[in-house]
């Protein structure tokens, strides 16, 4: 895995990897908690522009989030389907705060 850098943009609801002049992102939607369910996130999209994929960087990218998620203590929605994929190989955070949500 890389060593990369990843900016939260919390405004923007979205994580941003810079590299060779591009930008890689992650977004998410926040749900606050209700009477009846814990706070949230929906990591909803991550993009990857054409000439950084296949080089390892959205793995870096999703596990930023994800750690972040994790300290905030918000369960995880994975509507995204490459966040579901890295929240798959990793059972721990998936037992622990994952709410699959299967685009099929």
């Amino acid at each position: 895995m890389k060593t990369v850098e990843v900016v939260h943009n919390p405004d923007q609801q979205r994580f941003v990897l810079a590299w060779q002049g591009q930008q890689a992102i992650l977004d998410y939607h926040l749900f606050p908690a209700t009477t009846t369910a814990a706070a949230s996130v929906d990591f909803h999209h991550t993009y990857l522009p054409p000439e950084l994929r296949g080089q390892g960087l959205a793995e870096p990218l999703v596990q930023f989030g994800l750690r972040w998620a994790a300290q905030q203590n918000l369960q995880i929605v994975a509507s995204c389907w490459y966040v579901a994929k890295i929240i798959s190989a990793d059972t721990k955070t998936a037992a622990a705060h994952l709410f699959h949500h299967d685009q099929g």
